[in-house]
């Protein structure tokens, strides 16, 4: 998640092509630490975002529009009294600082020409937005910085306005061979963390990417490089200089296990192949790249994603609780019934000693403490303990009543233990259900589930929610459409009323996951490629996603049963295949229903 240098480079060649020689129409703060500006230009208007929130700095161009509080702030007034209307003639980025400068020309109250700078400084919770005049004084900015909580600068009206020279970093557009070879030769550091040590603009996700491109192992010591190694590593820097020059950029956000990770205006060819957004999906991308036509549509959808996923949990926090406070109760449960269970373990054996005191109880003495028997039923001599106090035939009885209580105790633990371990893994089940959900109605479907169950208590006034929620639908590469249930419900829906009897069903071996269907049509046969899609499938939307190996079950429909009353989702099979596949479905695409 680099907002760095070259990213700001991107983003200024974008606003360069796109706001220069257009002007202010409108001004609107629609946030405490965020600007939203209006551009007209011949071609339409175009918006501007610029937020310096401390959690999550933005600079991108955007088509959507956002309310603003009845009263404008004053800031905002300031800008609107200074820049209404005012033409934007400049954009630019000093060195590869995470700044960018707007310059823009207006005229003041007398109808002179005037020139003001917006500076946006996207540097994270030192991040701010900053109004100067042409003489480079502060005006004023959206965050008002006193010495007394920084020593470095003051951004406060009236105080000249300065780039805080905080860390000795060397300008990567002004490096050469020499002086590449120089800094990085003293730093006894690992060489990716040398790299965006030393050098402006460069994240350490690039970092990492120059040293994979170079072949060079980043984790090495930078001191340690062979001369051979240091000419690969800034050839690599200096295709990357050379890209920033001729504002050759390709935003591309990389994708782990389906899940946005990082995102570069450069390749991160370290994150596996690339494909144009147009094609993939967050739920596809798997271990991939995806890359976009522009800076600002990839950070409006990264950031979007990011929110939707962050939003998501948010909204599941309650029901994650709910289950996971069911789930320990239960467990706990199931450990100390398993702990009594080895406490009857003794049982038949009180009932063998029982039977063998009636049967040989004749030998023992008169307050003997033990008695040797045969025992018939293994053919083997043991010796029986017995109260001194008591005859053999009260011995007798005073096991035969340990055995019976023990053996009512096994009886009652073993129905127990069985409730209890459904329970346990349907919870499970839920919870992997959250873990896949990726909209609110996903969620709408869990948590009736769970009321239904009877670990939410439904409002009597409550409507029940219409349930808009459908299960991911894949595209096998031979073309046979698959399908995964998003939760048990779903789940019970595709395997029993979707799926046909000769269609295929795949599910993660003994672990809580997604049920796959694929439908086999009019094909006597699905080819080998297709069962290995399915089965991938399979693995990623299970608990088991993250090893490295997941053992999938599949079998023809027809032979998939659901037990009367067992929970949404629990099915048995008893004829079946397997194999073991990785769980890496970045080769798969969604159909658009």
């Amino acid at each position: 998640m680099a907002f760095d240098g070259v990213t700001i480079a991107n983003i200024v060649s974008e606003l360069r092509k796109e706001l220069i020689g257009g002007r202010l129409y409108k001004i609107a703060q629609p946030e405490e630490d965020e600007l939203l500006l209006t551009i007209r230009q011949p071609g339409g208007q175009k918006r501007l975002l610029i937020s310096a929130e401390a959690s999550l700095p933005l600079l991108y161009l955007t088509e959507s529009n956002k309310p603003s509080p009845m009263t404008a702030p004053n800031f905002c007034m300031l800008l609107r009294k200074h820049l209404q209307n005012g033409r934007i003639t400049e954009i630019s980025q000093p060195g590869l600082e995470r700044i960018v400068h707007i310059g823009i020309e207006h005229l003041d109250e007398m109808g002179d020409l005037r020139r003001k700078t917006l500076i946006v400084e996207i540097m994270g919770k030192h991040s701010n937005i900053i109004f100067c005049s042409e003489d480079n004084i502060i005006i004023d900015s959206i965050k008002r910085v006193s010495a007394a909580v920084s020593s470095v600068r003051e951004v406060l009206p009236g105080k000249p306005y300065f780039i805080a020279q905080t860390q000795k970093k060397q300008n990567a557009l002004d490096t050469d061979y020499e002086s590449f070879h120089a800094i990085l030769n003293a730093k006894p550091q690992p060489v990716f963390k040398a790299v965006y040590g030393s050098f402006t603009g460069i994240s350490p996700v690039l970092a990492q990417e120059l040293c994979y491109e170079s072949g060079v192992d980043g984790d090495r010591p930078a001191a340690a490089l062979t001369g051979a190694d240091m000419e690969k590593l800034y050839q690599a820097f200096s295709r990357m200089v050379t890209a920033i020059r001729e504002e050759q950029f390709t935003p591309n956000i990389a994708y782990t296990n389906g899940n946005p990770k990082e995102f570069c205006a450069l390749p991160l060819t370290m994150y596996g192949y690339g494909r144009p957004a147009s094609q993939s999906s967050a739920a596809q991308a798997g271990d991939a790249t995806v890359t976009y036509d522009s800076m600002s549509l990839l950070l409006e959808h990264y950031y979007a994603e990011k929110n939707t996923l962050t939003r998501i949990r948010q909204k599941s926090s309650d029901l994650r609780r709910i289950v996971q406070t069911a789930l320990e109760r239960d467990i706990r449960k199931y450990d100390l019934q398993l702990h009594q269970m080895q406490d009857t373990e003794k049982r038949d054996l009180y009932r063998v000693y029982g039977e063998l005191l009636n049967t040989y109880g004749y030998h023992a003495e008169p307050g003997a403490k033990s008695l040797e028997a045969l025992n018939y039923y293994t053919n083997e001599t043991i010796t029986i303990p017995l109260d001194p106090t008591l005859t053999a035939t009260e011995n007798a009885k005073k096991y035969f009543e340990k055995y019976g209580k023990l053996k009512r105790t096994y009886e009652a633990l073993t129905e127990l233990t069985r409730e209890v371990k459904k329970e346990i893994d349907h919870l499970e089940s839920i919870q992997a259900a959250l873990d896949i959900a990726l909209y609110e109605e996903d969620l709408a479907q869990i948590k009736e589930e769970l009321a239904e169950s009877g670990y939410i208590r439904r409002k009597s006034s409550a409507k029940k929610q219409k349930i808009t929620s459908r299960p991911f639908h894949y595209i096998s590469s031979d073309g046979f459409h698959m399908y995964v249930g998003k939760n048990n419900y779903q789940n019970d829906e595709l395997t029993f009323k979707f799926a046909a009897g000769n269609d295929w069903w795949f599910h993660a071996k003994q672990m809580p996951g997604s049920h796959v269907i694929v439908k086999s049509g009019n094909a006597e046969e699905l080819p080998d490629r297709t069962f290995e899609e399915a089965a991938r499938l399979a693995a990623y939307y299970s608990k088991g996603r993250e090893q490295e190996k997941v053992e999938i079950d599949y079998v023809q429909k027809k032979h998939v049963k659901k037990p009367n009353g067992s929970k949404p989702g629990f099915v048995v099979y008893y004829t079946n295949f397997s194999m073991a596949i990785d769980s890496n479905i970045s080769a798969l695409r969604l159909a658009e229903d």
